[in-house]
């Protein structure tokens, strides 16, 4: 695997989650909410992972990283299709626990997971950042990927739709 942008100092263990790695995400993606602040936003649960990323019909990718046979970082994605461009990757998270970050694997998991777009010939990869996040923007932006800032994310929440499908049954 190609190496960029940083010095590798702990060479992690890449590969693909599996079933038994459920537990694991869901303590990832608990930790980048209290990082992002939102530590009362994550709802799912270690069923809807193994259901949802590992059933007949997954909804998601993702890879791992493990030092000393722990998981310690991951990289969870999707498919998605443009229609200006064609099959297209969604990186919904790219995690690294607090104590291992600034040791490469964020880097590590962020190659394989662009060596695999490149190999499936996917169109683009795309993902969100938040815009204070400026370690994250400066590496992506290093790394050749361009950071939009003329776009914004439109999100609809469980409750939104309900109340948005009450108004327009309403109608009818």
């Amino acid at each position: 695997m190609t190496r960029y942008f940083c010095p590798v100092m702990i060479k992690a263990h890449i590969r693909k989650a599996e079933k038994s790695d459920a537990a694991s995400i869901l303590f990832l993606i608990r930790e980048l909410a209290i990082f992002e602040k939102e530590p009362q936003a994550v709802i799912v649960t270690q069923a809807q992972i193994e259901r949802d990323g590992f059933g007949d019909r997954p909804l998601f990718e993702c890879f791992v990283a493990e030092v000393a046979d722990q998981v310690v970082g991951m990289a969870l994605y999707y498919p998605r299709y443009s229609t200006w461009k064609g099959p297209t990757f969604h990186l919904e998270d790219l995690i690294v626990t607090e104590p291992m970050k600034g040791k490469g694997i964020g880097t590590q998991l962020y190659n394989a997971f662009i060596e695999h777009a490149h190999q499936l010939g996917v169109e683009r990869v795309e993902w969100a950042v938040l815009d204070w996040n400026l370690p994250a923007i400066e590496f992506y932006q290093k790394s050749g990927a361009t950071v939009l800032d003329d776009w914004r994310t439109v999100q609809m929440d469980k409750k939104s739709i309900e109340h948005y499908i009450a108004k327009i049954n309403s109608v009818k």
